[in-house]
């Protein structure tokens, strides 16, 4: 169903894939971004990039959960952070690999950005995930 290719003409990525076929036929679901809100809407980890990462990871896997989807079916994701130092990139995408979204690995882009949408935001998680055929 999902094929991972990581071309051998270019430098090899660490954690991911540089980029994901799926099948014809297959279901794709394509998720809003992942925000760090908890259920009541209340921003989780003010100041704090890394417990914001953790949540976002938590709210996407029940976006996928939704669609009947994980983890493991990401095809690609686009991680916003922000910030402009490498290392608190860094310690967001840390906490991408710890999720099992690197299991795959799918491909992904992290980008350091200027500002997000909720007051105190400073990590998004968009994605495109393959949702599994019921019967398998």
């Amino acid at each position: 169903m999902i094929r991972r290719v990581t071309s051998p003409a270019l430098f090899p990525p660490p954690t991911y894939s540089h980029a994901s076929v799926v099948e014809a036929g297959t279901r794709i679901a394509f998720l809003a971004g992942a925000v760090p809100l908890d259920a009541e809407g209340n921003l989780v980890g003010e100041g704090d990039p890394v417990r914001q990462a953790e949540q976002v990871v938590a709210n996407l896997e029940e976006q996928l959960r939704a669609v009947g989807s994980d983890l493991a079916h990401v095809l690609t994701t686009e991680v916003y952070v922000v910030s402009g130092e490498s290392s608190v990139l860094s310690a967001v995408w840390e906490v991408v690999e710890a999720s099992g979204l690197s299991a795959g690995p799918h491909s992904s882009t992290l980008l350091g950005v200027a500002c997000l949408g909720y007051r105190g935001q400073l990590v998004e998680i968009t994605a495109t995930a393959a949702v599994p055929d019921e019967r398998s």
